[in-house]
């Protein structure tokens, strides 16, 4: 059984109880307690989240826990000299710690992140990496996890950083059969991105969208204006009139988007030839797809690959 203890500020964000309900699935799943949750605040006692609700908590001397969590409160925050104390303690003596969203101000502030890799909500990195230099933030990762210490990005990035968590105590199985009963749709790599080329779009009527969903469903193959504009039964020229209008984008360059971020996140989750990659993707061969990513990453495939992936050979 491995023990979780679990940090909660006040006012805490209500999304950080979703890593208890993922530790509670994999018990449930199991048919056995292999985790077991300590909700820790500083003096123990009542604790209100965001709603106003109360949380009952234990003192944080609760423990020892194989795994320390910090929840996030709504905003940055800073840890007060006993709570830093307790985690520069913790971050020595339990095998790993981890910040959700905006609570890697509060593991920054102790020290724990300095001179490594993290993340926090896209919205307030670039202020993370300002007021904490020796920290190396990178803006656009969904969770990361640099040796013992992990941190997430915002809102429901937290589950996947517990999946991860559970992948890596328990195995791969069990990590997608706990995203299963949790009804997530598919679980993302911590190195994928915190953006949504789909969302970005954001399509207003039915017949882009089904244009986009259709897309979707055949990057591998010519996604020409004419075939888009049948799936979206419009003529052409209404087709890319309407596209235009509507996501503020060519047809063109929101194809590219789409591939370019089904190509990523197949660089992240597996181990899939970039040749192979490429052309399931739509891009056709490895050259192309490396300009593209240059083009809009900065970066080629292979390094986004070695990032998620270290001892990756291809």
């Amino acid at each position: 059984m491995l023990r979780v203890g679990l940090v909660l500020p006040a006012g805490f964000n209500v999304l950080t109880y979703s890593t208890v309900a993922t530790f509670e699935t994999v018990n449930l799943i199991s048919g056995e307690e292999l985790y077991n949750i300590s909700l820790l605040s500083e003096l123990g006692g009542p604790v209100a989240n965001s709603f106003g609700c109360i949380t009952n908590t234990e003192p944080l001397d609760a423990g020892p826990f194989d795994t320390l969590l910090v929840g996030s409160g709504v905003c940055c925050t800073q840890p007060s000299p006993a709570l830093a104390a307790f985690l520069q303690e913790a971050s020595r003596k339990t095998r790993r710690i981890a910040s959700m969203c905006l609570s890697a101000f509060v593991l920054a502030e102790a020290g724990i992140l300095d001179g490594r890799r993290a993340t926090t909500h896209w919205a307030w990195a670039q202020e993370l990496q300002v007021r904490f230099p020796k920290v190396k933030v990178e803006m656009d990762r969904i969770f990361i996890a640099d040796g013992p210490v992990w941190s997430s990005a915002g809102m429901t990035a937290v589950v996947d950083m517990a999946l991860g968590l559970v992948e890596r105590d328990l195995g791969a199985d069990l990590a997608r059969a706990t995203a299963k009963m949790m009804v997530v749709h598919h679980r993302r790599a911590g190195g994928q991105s915190q953006h949504s080329a789909m969302l970005e779009l954001d399509a207003k009527s039915d017949r882009v969208q089904d244009a986009l969903a259709f897309a979707r469903k055949n990057l591998r193959g010519p996604l020409t204006v004419e075939r888009l504009a049948e799936a979206a039964r419009l003529s052409p020229r209404q087709f890319t009139r309407v596209f235009r209008l509507e996501t503020g984008q060519s047809p063109a360059r929101a194809i590219e988007n789409l591939r370019l971020e089904a190509a990523r996140y197949m660089l992240e989750q597996g181990r899939l030839p970039i040749e192979e990659i490429a052309r399931e993707t739509g891009f056709g061969d490895r050259e192309r797809m490396r300009r593209s990513f240059l083009r809009s990453y900065g970066q080629t495939p292979q390094a986004i690959r070695n990032v998620s992936h270290p001892l990756a050979q291809l």
